[in-house]
């Protein structure tokens, strides 16, 4: 049984802590007096303590690349900015000479893992995605494929004809190892018919992982925060993961993903700022998915490409125990404004974590420790 420390006492979130920290699973009233509260370094020194309960100093990263192969798409986010309809200026679509390239030129850099997703093109076949996987895994059977968001999974079932389970079959003979978490935006109906019509549901995107999990494809999970949604949506997001893990047990992590405006619809339309969302709101939803996910899911992810270097390494502080990686060539959330560099070196991603306070260690997909970096000489 874990005691409630004096710490808490004097904190408008005292109670909720007592109750996390004694084991209870905290509820929806809960997590909504998290995000009303405005007691930051409180909720971010509970969340810290969660984290160092299963993790200590150890900070995990891993060396991947990133391979985003068409930004042409039928769907028509209005949160994107990354896609183009055909024929527009800026759209493109890689070859399989093109892709196997991109890797060719990164495979000397040690990348353990290939981050493949893209859009729903109205023109290429199932079989392209199939020929895709299994020509990579054929040249490169060691580096793990995590390709393929539950959105483009049931797109993929639309244009074959098949079910969502064959085709994540299909895939995961070709090579698939595992899906990347994203798709899922925010789980609100009312709101994804506003931002996302034509998109996979926040069930269906549910539905698509439990069956995945089922055929032992580990994913992981995100949320798209600070844009039209209220923190009240946020909190039925990460319950509702919370429910799935429950019946599936397949997340690995959790990502909060903070809303990037520019060149979006949503910004010409006027339904949002031009700035997203604040340091502060990033850092405490991040916190909070960490307290609300006690217990579900324990890896929760700084993704640097899109809250900024400094502001992932406070976050390690807030809650977050994995920083993603190495990343090679990330273009959706750059698309979007994103000032951000598109690669970061082991080297410097391991300096990064040091200068945070924390243990670089260098991990697989799956979240098996390959290293660790312990010299703290940069530390500050």
């Amino acid at each position: 049984m874990k005691e409630k420390s004096a710490f808490w006492e004097n904190s408008d979130i005292a109670d909720i802590a007592g109750k996390v920290l004694s084991g209870d699973r905290l509820n929806r009233e809960d997590g909504i007096a998290l995000f009303k509260s405005n007691d930051l370094l409180q909720i971010g020194a509970l969340a810290d303590e969660l984290q160092r309960q299963k993790n200590g100093d150890v900070v995990t990263f891993v060396v991947n690349r990133h391979i985003n192969y068409t930004n042409v798409c039928v769907s028509g986010c209005k949160f994107c900015a990354y896609y183009r309809r055909e024929g527009e200026p800026g759209a493109y679509t890689l070859s399989m000479d093109d892709i196997m390239k991109k890797i060719d030129d990164s495979a000397g850099l040690g990348i353990t893992e290939l981050h493949v997703v893209g859009s729903h093109h109205p023109d290429l076949p199932f079989e392209f995605y199939v020929d895709m996987l299994e020509q990579i895994h054929e040249k490169y059977p060691d580096i793990h494929i995590k390709a393929f968001t539950a959105a483009e999974i049931e797109y993929f079932s639309r244009i074959s004809g098949h079910g969502t389970r064959d085709v994540l079959k299909r895939l995961k003979n070709a090579g698939l190892k595992s899906l990347p978490g994203g798709g899922a935006e925010i789980f609100n109906e009312a709101l994804r018919k506003k931002v996302c019509p034509n998109k996979i549901t926040g069930e269906g995107w549910i539905r698509v992982m439990e069956e995945a999990h089922s055929l032992g494809i580990k994913s992981n999970a995100t949320m798209l925060f600070g844009h039209v949604e209220r923190e009240e949506d946020r909190v039925d997001h990460l319950i509702r993961l919370r429910e799935a893990q429950e019946k599936s047990g397949g997340f690995q992590g959790f990502i909060p993903l903070p809303f990037h405006p520019a060149n979006t619809a949503l910004l010409r339309e006027g339904l949002v700022s031009e700035t997203g969302p604040s340091g502060s709101d990033i850092l405490k939803t991040i916190s909070i998915s960490r307290i609300m996910l006690e217990g579900y899911i324990d890896n929760i992810r700084a993704y640097w490409i899109m809250t900024g270097k400094k502001l992932a390494q406070i976050a390690l502080h807030y809650g977050a125990n994995d920083i993603d990686g190495t990343v090679i060539e990330e273009n959706i959330t750059h698309a979007a404004g994103a000032n951000t560099e598109e690669f970061l070196p082991k080297s410097e991603i391991i300096d990064m974590i040091q200068r945070a306070g924390r243990i670089p260690a260098q991990r697989t997909t799956t979240y098996e420790i390959v290293d660790y970096y312990e010299d703290r000489t940069n530390e500050i």
